[in-house]
């Protein structure tokens, strides 16, 4: 009797075991390796306090897309520019840990090696469409790797607590801000 494929069994706990250890190490690595080869620029962009000119593509790319439907469309531009001033001034006042983790993330975002296969992007963040980039945004919030999750998870609450901490996102959620005293 030939198996079918659908007798096989699934992914063991095992084998996913395996390959979420081997999908770790994998982008250790990577994130590494860029911070050590250089390709990982470690100076702040112009401007800027903790962003860099490697981090800028991604952002600038992503912003739009987590802001869409909370902003006039004539308006995103703007407030995707003070979006990124404020990540950049929440980032500033993490600790020297999260940071680190922060900027290895944005390293493996941003490079064309790590970049294609976790995200689907294969070419820059700036060439990618807003459905692709959704499509990123949906492929790691349910990946099976809780790496990916995670990394998902920390993109998520970075953007949504810049947003957030800025009075034009108030009168959209209900917020009437802060007691005058």
């Amino acid at each position: 009797m030939n198996p079918r494929f659908y007798d096989a069994p699934a992914l063991s706990r095992r084998g996913l075991l395996k390959f979420s250890l081997g999908a770790t190490a994998f982008l250790a690595t990577a994130g590494l390796g860029a911070s050590l080869s250089g390709c990982s620029a470690s100076s702040p962009a112009n401007g800027f306090a903790i962003i860099r000119d490697s981090d800028l593509g991604f952002l600038r790319a992503l912003l739009p897309v987590m802001l869409e439907g909370t902003v006039a469309a004539e308006k995103l531009p703007a407030a995707t520019e003070q979006t990124l001033r404020s990540l950049d001034h929440g980032l500033d006042h993490l600790s020297p840990q999260m940071l680190k983790l922060t900027q290895q993330l944005f390293d493996v975002l941003g490079m064309s090696v790590t970049r294609g296969p976790l995200t689907g992007i294969w070419g820059s963040w700036e060439n990618a469409s807003s459905e692709a980039i959704r499509h990123f945004l949906q492929r790691w919030q349910n990946s099976s790797l809780s790496l990916l999750r995670m990394g998902h998870s920390s993109i998520l609450q970075l953007v949504m607590m810049a947003w957030y901490s800025r009075a034009e996102s108030w009168a959209h959620c209900g917020y009437p801000g802060p007691p005058k005293v």
